[in-house]
């Protein structure tokens, strides 16, 4: 028995499919069980395709408008102390790593802004006291280095 194709157009960002306006074929199953009840994509329609063109201005209006954001956050991160107290041993060797959450924390509580977690990226595990730069993705063309110092508590 094989599955029969569905013709979407997606109104979300779904991880390994597409972005909001483009216009996908999936498996029907999927399509009805999955992506539309949950308000991902909307059946494919003449109609449906006007809609599009809205959904990629908005898209594009939002993108350029949240890269000018990024930027600012940029800055704003680029301005912070960021103290992380943890417990670490003799030698100044921690107990454990310093996760990303530990450092979306951190952020925060400098009195930076709130990030999530998975646009933090530690290059190599944090495990000793003291400064580390981390990279924050915080839009897909802007990043910017953090460093964190980590001191025993």
């Amino acid at each position: 028995m094989s599955g029969t194709q569905m013709k979407l157009i997606l109104t979300q960002e779904v991880s390994g499919l597409g972005a909001p306006g483009d216009v996908v074929e999936v498996a029907g199953g999927y399509g009805r069980n999955y992506l539309v009840p949950r308000g991902y994509a909307m059946r494919w329609t003449r109609g449906g395709e006007k809609q599009i063109e809205l959904i990629k201005r908005a898209r594009a209006a939002r993108e350029i408008r949240s890269a000018e954001d990024a930027k600012d956050t940029a800055k704003r991160l680029g301005e912070l102390r960021v103290r992380l107290t943890t417990r670490a041993g003799s030698g100044g060797r921690l107990f454990g790593s310093v996760s990303t959450s530990d450092i979306a924390a951190a952020v925060k509580k400098a009195g930076g802004p709130e990030l999530d977690r998975r646009k933090i990226e530690i290059g190599n595990p944090i495990k000793t006291v003291g400064a580390h730069q981390v990279s924050v993705r915080l839009h897909p063309e802007v990043s910017t280095t953090l460093e964190v110092e980590v001191v025993a508590s």
